[in-house]
């Protein structure tokens, strides 16, 4: 599942239908993640961008469960993060980035966080990011995601991931190349 396509980056309309579908109704059950946005704006939106909408499929395809968050008003674009319960099942057992995977000696894991987020065309989240989901619900209370490292962090070999416990979201540090089958990361996307 950790295989995306980057030759194709365009949805047929069935697969748009399908998706808009689904958000459409994610976006409705959970209005407190986006008080004051209407659904048939965000829609134009997506529909006027397809590789947004096929930046959001992968999303979905890999089990993130994207959702609006937030709407800037300074650019005029709607942000979506991911909004599974859990780190997104498709997105797993990854190290941090591609230095960390080629700097991994034997069990190396499949790909690395950061370039299947580049292949997706989102963004991992940022610690305040991630902070902001966690205002909008409980999530990560068994699995964690990496999270964007500081470059000062990186350049030492380290990189950071967050989860929730014990009612509050924790900030923690590993080396860039190790893995775990609970660590994934989210995303972010602007449309």
């Amino acid at each position: 599942m950790n295989n995306i396509n980057n030759n194709k980056k365009e949805l047929s309309p069935e697969q748009c239908d399908e998706l808009l579908g689904t958000l459409k109704a994610r976006f409705e059950k959970n209005m407190n993640r986006h008080k004051g946005v209407e659904w048939t704006k965000v829609q134009a939106k997506l529909e006027a961008n397809p590789e947004k909408l096929w930046s959001l499929n992968e999303m979905e395809r890999t089990g993130g469960e994207p959702d609006v968050v937030a709407y800037d008003n300074k650019t005029g674009e709607y942000i979506f993060y991911d909004c599974s319960a859990e780190s997104p099942k498709g997105r797993r057992s990854l190290c941090y980035d591609r230095k960390a995977l080629d700097d991994r000696k034997e069990f190396k894991p499949e790909n690395s966080a950061v370039d299947i987020a580049a292949a997706m065309g989102i963004e991992l989240l940022t610690e305040e990011q991630y902070r902001g989901l966690q205002q909008l619900g409980n999530f990560d209370l068994k699995t964690s995601g990496w999270i964007k490292t500081p470059a000062g962090i990186r350049k030492l070999g380290g990189a950071i991931f967050c989860d929730r416990r014990y009612d509050t979201v924790f900030v923690y540090h590993n080396g860039a190349e190790s893995y775990y089958a609970a660590r994934g990361f989210r995303g972010s996307l602007r449309v």
